[in-house]
């Protein structure tokens, strides 16, 4: 049924309703300005999401005992109000968020959803995100969207037809841009020495950010390359203007970009517009190790916030600080160690804090997610090096990465290592 307002669509909500809300640069913000005003007016709520886009209006502490998020990925809209105790982490693999739901082990009785104009045939789309919302549409008994006519068309598993919406509104208004970092000379090191491990043929999976990017650049000159992924930005669309990027080799979806969400430029979204070469699948799919590992040579490319000699990478917080989240991470590093020449790379600047502290460390900070256990890591790559930890021991483990640690931690590290691991190490 079509309203007026976002307050009126969201006045179907009741008391104790669990809500999940489409997320990353899909979010639907205007939705989410009603409900911090609706919410007032019911009783234990439950808002679940990964990362939002302009959602800081529920941070406000007056929304207690009406609303409560909870965050499966935190990111700057959410990550003061979960260290403040205002909101909760949820810690899970982003290939099992859809699991809970169609299982019916997580509740869930509403959706919110921005979606694109309908087409002749009736039929919006979840644009630029489809990540656990396909899941969460299939199971909530109540629908309501926020029809946005910049919202791309996307091919995949985004199309919902209107009669499956209980309530929408229509309003035009901007999809949040992300623009491509700036490259430092460490990020772009970084990049070159990732891009030196990536072959003709490969598979890749990266995420956003400046090193990504910064390996993207330096893949001019390769052939063939492939994108089985959870997200995509600007970065790859230089690569598959040129060729480089033509997804020829790939087993799975060949000739297509896999992916279950976007975030980036104008130019990105206009990329993905109606372009049947882009496939926005659920993510239960795309981050499952048993599709992925079909593929060849995959090559899985994250980051992380700390690593410590043993190669345990944490990659969601700062201690016990909650930064961000667990994601695909492992999702796609264990996929890439399945496929057939696959590979993981973790890459990471040396250092933090202007250079003051040493991101390879000899434990992990008290309270430190472990995202990535040390069974599962391959390559650890910073500015200073490459480490292949795969298949090595402790103390060879601890040798490499003090080696590609800053120059001005090794020899404290190499302490460290003999006091807290009992291992001997060697540095350059």
């Amino acid at each position: 049924m079509l309203v007026q307002s976002a307050h009126e669509a969201l006045q179907i909500l009741e008391d104790n309703d669990v809500i999940w809300c489409q997320s990353m640069a899909a979010t639907p913000y205007k939705l989410l300005d009603g409900l911090a005003d609706v919410a007032m007016q019911r009783n234990n709520l439950t808002l679940l999401q990964l990362h939002t886009e302009h959602s800081e209006v529920l941070n406000n502490p007056q929304l207690k005992g009406h609303l409560r998020q909870r965050a499966f990925f935190v990111g700057k809209s959410t990550r003061t109000a979960v260290n403040e105790g205002l909101a909760d982490y949820v810690p899970m693999f982003l290939s099992e968020i859809p699991k809970l739901f169609r299982s019916g082990e997580q509740k869930l009785d509403a959706v919110l959803i921005q979606v694109s104009a309908p087409d002749a045939h009736g039929n919006c789309s979840l644009g630029i995100s489809v990540e656990a919302t396909r899941a969460a549409l299939q199971v909530a008994r109540k629908v309501i969207a926020w029809i946005n006519p910049r919202m791309p068309r996307t091919h995949g598993d985004s199309f919902i037809s209107l009669k499956q919406i209980d309530r929408y509104f229509e309003f035009e208004a901007p999809l949040p841009l992300h623009a491509q970092p700036k490259q430092s000379d460490v990020t772009t090191q970084i990049g070159q020495r990732v891009a030196s491990l990536i072959n003709d043929g490969d598979c890749l999976q990266m995420g956003i950010g400046a090193i990504p990017d910064a390996t993207l650049r330096c893949l001019g000159n390769h052939r063939d390359l492939g994108i089985h992924t959870e997200m995509f930005s600007d970065g790859v669309l230089p690569l598959v203007e040129s060729g480089v990027i033509n997804n020829s080799r790939k087993r799975k979806h060949r000739g297509r970009i896999v992916t279950t969400f976007a975030m980036g430029s104008q130019q990105l979204y206009d990329f993905v517009d109606d372009n049947p070469l882009v496939a926005f699948l659920d993510v239960e799919y795309t981050n499952d190790t048993s599709v992925i590992r079909q593929n060849k040579q995959v090559m899985a490319i994250n980051s992380a916030l700390q690593i410590d000699l043993s190669g345990q990478v944490c990659a969601d917080s700062m201690g016990t600080k909650i930064y961000s989240g667990v994601g695909g991470q492992m999702d796609f590093v264990r996929g890439a160690s399945l496929s057939e020449g696959g590979r993981s790379v973790i890459a990471l600047p040396a250092t933090a804090c202007g250079g003051t502290v040493s991101r390879i460390s000899s434990m992990l900070n008290p309270g430190a997610g472990v995202v990535t256990t040390r069974a599962h890591v391959h390559y650890v790559v910073t500015e200073f090096g490459v480490a292949n930890l795969r298949a090595k021991s402790l103390t060879e483990r601890a040798e490499a990465l003090i080696n590609i640690s800053a120059p001005q931690f090794r020899e404290e590290l190499a302490k460290q290592a003999w006091n807290d691991w009992g291992l001997k190490v060697r540095t350059s």
